[in-house]
């Protein structure tokens, strides 16, 4: 790693030496399964509730309103077919947009295609963002859920999440928001906020991967989606990552207390990125709200370049970031998020994010402009 220049933090985080280190006993000599009657089992019991405490502390929520599960992705499965199914005789529809992150968007497509919701995929702006206007006229009698990321993964848009709070909340409808970006970059108190259930994901916050979590609400109704035994208070079933659950307690806590500084770095890099690549390379887009988005989030279209060829040229000199295209049996597609924001498919498929993290400084910033200005001038 000596060579590299990281900046890929919303794709994934390196683990933070502390939270290894707090994790490392449950790994080794505390191995004993937190269902389990005798010593070293009950011990494992008692520590993941305190990393549920911190889960929960970090939320501003209750202690029994945090489950825990293998990721963002299960903890979307969990709350939109939990919330869904077992609300299925008060409606069938739902609400979510068209710049969801694919665990949202194919989850509430499986609910259509085989379990008979309806779904309403609500338009954003150029910027990214939902008009709540058109939110509110997609509420019906049938609405049960919305379900509207805190801040996009790709173009780091923010969304207004207490004004949809407090709108779901006056028609009485659940509404669920994927924070997996958010967690870590925002401090969220979910009761203020209006939200009825959260996903999140500790290795986007410096936390070991396979490990999430889920807040839902007391006031929530919902279904296990996996059966066998009674972990999690009966609504989520498997043998407890005990050594996971301690590092997602240890990453959030972390995150939290070190929020204030890490964004203000982050900022600060992001925007010194912005002012350096449009002084030095002509013809470029840079998308997502300028304003209202995360603070490590910068996306650009380098119009002209291929974004596939883009970012092999970056990894021969040691950079690691992403496109905002999906690569599919070797070929580039253009985001849906850029599509969504009305970028030509021809443009969308020239775009890099860049998102920074910890370990990140000025001089690799000067670094991975000072490639970018070679390579986008050789590919063009």
């Amino acid at each position: 790693m000596q060579n590299i220049r990281y900046f890929d933090h919303a794709a994934t985080t390196a683990i933070d030496n502390r939270v290894l280190n707090e994790m490392m006993p449950y790994l080794t000599e505390n191995f004993g399964n937190a269902s389990s009657m005798y010593g070293i089992g009950k011990n494992n019991k008692e520590a993941i509730q305190v990393a549920r405490t911190r889960v929960a502390n970090a939320l501003k929520c209750n202690l029994n309103e945090i489950y825990f599960t293998s990721g963002g992705t299960e903890s979307d499965n969990l709350i939109i077919k939990g919330i869904a199914i077992a609300n299925r005789r008060r409606g069938n529809h739902i609400i979510t947009t068209k710049i969801e992150h694919p665990a949202v968007l194919n989850t509430c497509d499986f609910l259509e295609k085989y379990m008979g919701f309806r779904v309403t995929y609500l338009n954003v702006d150029s910027q990214g963002r939902v008009d709540l206007k058109e939110l509110e006229r997609a509420i019906n009698r049938q609405t049960i859920l919305i379900s509207i990321m805190f801040a996009n993964n790709e173009i780091g848009t923010i969304q207004e999440i207490q004004a949809i709070g407090r709108m779901a909340n006056r028609y009485g409808v659940y509404f669920h928001t994927d924070a997996v970006q958010a967690i870590g970059n925002i401090d969220i108190d979910v009761k203020k906020l209006g939200i009825s259930a959260l996903s999140m994901s500790a290795h986007k916050f410096y936390g070991p991967k396979g490990i999430g979590a889920a807040y839902i609400s007391d006031n929530v109704n919902f279904i296990r989606m996996q059966d066998g035994g009674h972990q999690e208070r009966d609504k989520r079933s498997g043998t407890e990552n005990v050594a996971g659950i301690i590092g997602i307690g240890k990453a959030i806590e972390i995150a939290q207390n070190e929020l204030e500084d890490y964004n203000k770095k982050l900022k600060s890099l992001r925007e010194y990125y912005f002012a350096s690549v449009e002084k030095t390379i002509p013809f470029i887009r840079i998308n997502g709200d300028l304003e209202n988005r995360l603070p490590g989030n910068a996306n650009i279209c380098f119009k002209g370049v291929d974004g596939g060829k883009m970012l092999q040229e970056l990894d021969k000199v040691g950079i690691c970031a992403s496109s905002g295209s999906a690569c599919s049996a070797g070929l580039l597609n253009p985001s849906h998020v850029l599509l969504a924001i009305g970028v030509p498919a021809s443009i969308a498929r020239s775009s890099l994010r860049i998102t920074f993290g910890r370990e990140n400084t000025v001089e690799d910033v000067d670094y991975l402009v000072g490639n970018l200005v070679k390579i986008v001038k050789k590919l063009r």
